[in-house]
């Protein structure tokens, strides 16, 4: 009896509402969301990166001709300008060599002249009919030989000049000496290490830039550099080098620029940090960075579609700003984004959609308000 009379004080009550007009709250049974607008933003973004400080010239050189040392000109750490002589390897015998070279070349000129005088002497026997033929032949053959003589003289005398030359071991370019490694009187031989060159002047920057800056960087770009021993200080470089290719394993691009670096300060190994200016990119597809959910598959967006359903979209993000993050791949300008409330949603889920304010928001297709539900 008390089941029975619970029941229908429910039923009185539920008739009382109706007589009386009252509603039923709208869309009781839905899900409450906030969506907003992806939005078409002008960006401007600085191109940043690090790298480090390389030299564009660094050689280790070796000795040319075998020897004993016998000066050193320079020493590590020292600045030499290109052609300069840093060490000797013994010239005083290699100016031997040379005097003895020229002595022979001398002596073979001297031998093929009379040779060339005989030669010339027989023909004229011959041709009077006083000489036979294999005298002539025999005459030409020790011309020839003389001949050869001589320029293998001649060739010996240019590599003793060579050998001589090569005694001083010079610079190849301007540098510093960064490292030394032989001493006074030690042998070395032809291959023979016997120190390291590194131009300081000038220097590169060598850095990566991401895929998606690959067209923003151009030979001739002018760049900032900064770095840690020279803090506030910033040092003008320009893009020398930018590779054709993207690497495929990290898909990034690498890029040299030059700096110039007269008074030494600047070092190689360094790192630097690079700033390649402002990039300017207009109607940039932007959402609220709140709209964006990590999941297994990537980050994930809901798009309000007709009938107040929900969307699932695999997207791709760009840079972020002011709590926006800019849409690559997945929405366009105009799309109505779930932003809050979309924790729990799933693909094709209907719900009760409102804008930041609190206000109900109509079908994204353009139909009226759907009708409210009323008990």
């Amino acid at each position: 009896m008390r089941g029975m009379r619970y029941g229908a004080g429910l039923a009185i009550l539920a008739a009382g509402l109706l007589a009386c007009g009252e509603e039923a709250p709208p869309d009781a049974a839905l899900p409450g969301v906030v969506v907003e607008d992806v939005v078409a933003r002008d960006l401007e973004e600085r191109i940043e990166a690090t790298g480090e400080l390389i030299a564009r010239n660094r050689a280790l050189i070796a000795a040319e001709v075998g020897g004993r040392i016998t000066e050193l000109i320079v020493d590590e750490g020292n600045l030499v300008a290109e052609g300069d002589a840093v060490l000797a390897i013994d010239p005083e015998r290699r100016q031997l060599e040379l005097a003895d070279a020229q002595a022979r070349l001398a002596e073979v000129e001297a031998a093929a002249a009379e040779a060339e005088r005989e030669h010339a002497r027989i023909r004229k026997l011959h041709d009077e009919g006083v000489a036979s033929v294999a005298r002539l032949d025999q005459a030409e053959t020790q011309l020839r030989l003389a001949r050869s003589r001589r320029d293998a003289a001649g060739a010996q005398l240019g590599v003793a000049r060579r050998a001589l030359e090569d005694a001083r071991v010079r610079a190849p370019f301007a540098g510093v000496i960064s490292e030394r490694r032989v001493s006074v009187g030690e042998f070395v031989q032809p291959g023979m290490p016997l120190f390291e060159l590194v131009a300081m002047d000038p220097l590169e920057a060598e850095f990566h830039l991401p895929e998606a800056d690959a067209s923003r960087v151009r030979e001739g770009q002018e760049v900032a550099l900064r770095v840690a021993p020279h803090p506030g200080q910033v040092f003008a470089a320009r893009v020398g080098f930018v590779s054709p290719t993207v690497d495929p394993g990290t898909h990034t691009l690498l890029v040299r620029a030059v700096v110039a670096n007269p008074d030494g300060r600047l070092r190689p190994g360094l790192f630097a940090a690079v700033d390649l200016g402002v990039a300017r990119r207009a109607e940039v597809a932007m959402i609220p960075e709140e709209a964006v959910l990590q999941r297994a598959d990537g980050q994930v967006a809901f798009r309000l579609g007709a009938e107040r359903r929900v969307q699932r979209l695999v997207i791709q993000t760009g840079v972020h700003r002011d709590g926006e993050v800019e849409v690559t791949q997945g929405l366009a300008v105009g799309d109505r984004i779930v932003v809050r409330g979309h924790y729990a949603l799933v693909d094709g889920a209907q719900v009760d959609p409102r804008t930041p304010a609190g206000e109900p928001v109509s079908d994204v297709a353009g139909g009226p308000e759907p009708p409210q539900a009323t008990r």
